[in-house]
Formats: C-alpha cells, sequence, structure tokens
C-alpha cells in the first residue's frame, strides 16, 4: 500500500513537471515584445479582412442591391435552376467515386506494403500540381470529336463531352486527392493492431474493414468528403473546358455566374455567387466541427 502510494505520488509530481515544462515551453515561443505581437496580429487580421471578408460583403450587398425580392426572383429563373441543379448532380457524382477511390487507396496506403505505394502517392497529389484547364484539356484529347476515343464515341453515339459525363469526369479528376489525403494520415497513425486482432479472431476482410476501420475513421471520412464537395461545387477551370456552355444545360453555377457578368446581369450574377458563398461558409462551420470531431479522437487514441 505503501508503495501504491508513492508510485502514485511519484506519478503526479512527474505530470506536474510535465505540465511546468509545456507551460515553460509556450512562453518561450512568447519572446517577441508585446507591440511585434499587435503588429502581426493585425496585419493578419487586415490581410484577412481585404481579401476575405470584404469581397463577401461585396458580393452579398450587391446580390441584394434590389431587394429581397430581386434576389429570389433571380435565382429562380430557369437558367439559375439548371445551373443549381447540374452542380448538385455533378457534385454528387464526383463524391461518390472519389469517397470509395478515398477508402481504397488510404486502406491500401496506410494498412499494406507494396510495390509502387510512392508513385501510387505521387499519383494521388498530381491533380494538386495540375492546372485545372489542363486537366479539362486531357478530357478533351481523349473523348473530343478528334480525340483519341471520338470515332469509337461517335460510331456508338456516346455523348462525353460538353454533357453531364463529361463534367462530372472533370470535376472528379480535380477532386479525387481530397477523401484520400484525410484519411491516409489519419489511418497510418491508428496502425494495424486492431485489424491484426480482428483477424486473428476470425474476422474476413471485409468484417474488419466495417466493424473496426471505418468507424475509427468515420469523421476523417466526413472531413474528406467535406472538402471534396466544396471544391466539387466551386471548380471553374477544368469544366469550364469540357462544358461547351451550353446555357440551360452544361453550365455549371460557378460558369453561369461568369456569364451573366459578362451580359452585365449583375443582381442574378451576385446572387448565384451569393449561394455558392452561403455553401462556403456552411463548409467552413462544418470543417471546423469536424477538425474538433477529428482532434478529440486523437487524443483519445493517444490516451
Amino acid at each position: 500500500m505503501t508503495m501504491q502510494i508513492a508510485d502514485s505520488v511519484s506519478l503526479s509530481a512527474s505530470d506536474s513537471k510535465a505540465r511546468a515544462h509545456a507551460a515553460a515551453a509556450r512562453n518561450n515561443l512568447r519572446t517577441e515584445p508585446r507591440a511585434v505581437r499587435i503588429i502581426i496580429i493585425t496585419l493578419a487580421l487586415l490581410f484577412l479582412t481585404v481579401f476575405v471578408v470584404l469581397p463577401l460583403v461585396v458580393v452579398f450587398a450587391q446580390a441584394f442591391s434590389r431587394g429581397i425580392l430581386a434576389y429570389f426572383a433571380a435565382l429562380a429563373e430557369p437558367e439559375a435552376m439548371a445551373a443549381i441543379k447540374l452542380t448538385l448532380i455533378v457534385a454528387a457524382i464526383s463524391v461518390g467515386l472519389n469517397l470509395v477511390f478515398g477508402l481504397v487507396a488510404a486502406w491500401a496506403i496506410a494498412k499494406f506494403e507494396f510495390p509502387g505505394k510512392t508513385f501510387l502517392i505521387t499519383l494521388i497529389d498530381l491533380p494538386f500540381s495540375v492546372s485545372p484547364v489542363i486537366s479539362g484539356l486531357v478530357f478533351v484529347l481523349l473523348f473530343g470529336a478528334q480525340g483519341y476515343f471520338g470515332s469509337w464515341l461517335r460510331e456508338h453515339d456516346i455523348q462525353i463531352l460538353f454533357a453531364v459525363p463529361g463534367i462530372a469526369l472533370a470535376t472528379t479528376f480535380v477532386t479525387f486527392p481530397f477523401v484520400a489525403r484525410a484519411l491516409i494520415p489519419l489511418m497510418q497513425e491508428q496502425g494495424t493492431q486492431e485489424e491484426e486482432a480482428a483477424i486473428s479472431l476470425g474476422a474476413s476482410g471485409l468484417q474488419t474493414f466495417f466493424r473496426v476501420t471505418l468507424p475509427n475513421i468515420k469523421w476523417g471520412v466526413l472531413y474528406g468528403v467535406l472538402l471534396c464537395n466544396a471544391r466539387a461545387m466551386g471548380e471553374f477551370g477544368a469544366v469550364s473546358v469540357v462544358s461547351g456552355h451550353i446555357r440551360g444545360e452544361t453550365n455549371t453555377m460557378p460558369l453561369l455566374v461568369e456569364i451573366l457578368y459578362n451580359e452585365y446581369q449583375f443582381v442574378a450574377a451576385f446572387a448565384i455567387a451569393s449561394l455558392l458563398a452561403m455553401l462556403a461558409l456552411i463548409t467552413l462551420i462544418a470543417k471546423t466541427v469536424l477538425e474538433r470531431q477529428l482532434d478529440e479522437g486523437q487524443d483519445a487514441s493517444d490516451h
């Protein structure tokens, strides 16, 4: 009993020392004078105000400049409704495909060793380094009238470009890193001990995935899906190349904003833009909540 009390006292003392050391480390990071810290914080807030807050204020001010009735009338236009519907359809397709790919890729990379693993990780990051316009052009070279598969598609009366399939393909390409990149570090940190224990108890690979792996990464999955959906709904460059800009048919919301603005329909353009901005703000709030859940999950696993 005496030994247990002594051990608990020593553990408490070591915890106190660790907390004191952490506090001292934080204080050492704040070696700059108070005036310097104020200047740095002010510059950061000024930058965010000029490049983030003011543009958002201008978008919403222009959208409601002629009143709320004109705002909703602009959103109710058939062309605007078609663009909103197409954007939601393309986002659903691309997010669904990227969810499957991200889960498979992250599971393979984090849980297994195989030749070409580094090359696969590099390929996943490819859309981050390639211009979206180039990405769209690749699909034109593949599925266009003069493209590699163009003649075969024409013979079988299959329309890829200037239609929903082409827009979905281009959007999927530029967004496929997000789910995988959100899951790979999370799954690598968790290791393979729980999966190995489940398999040793007789669970199959699919049972292990759905009952052990997936519950542990659920917040990471939602986080990746959220980022993927935000990028899919706001994608412009790749979609602009493959859409053909057919009004009422192949214009997504970002494309319609450009068209309306070029035609001096400012209220309608900013109304669609404000809808995209509201979706972005909702995404930001959800992202913050999911990041907190991920941090809590990591802290729980550490303990």
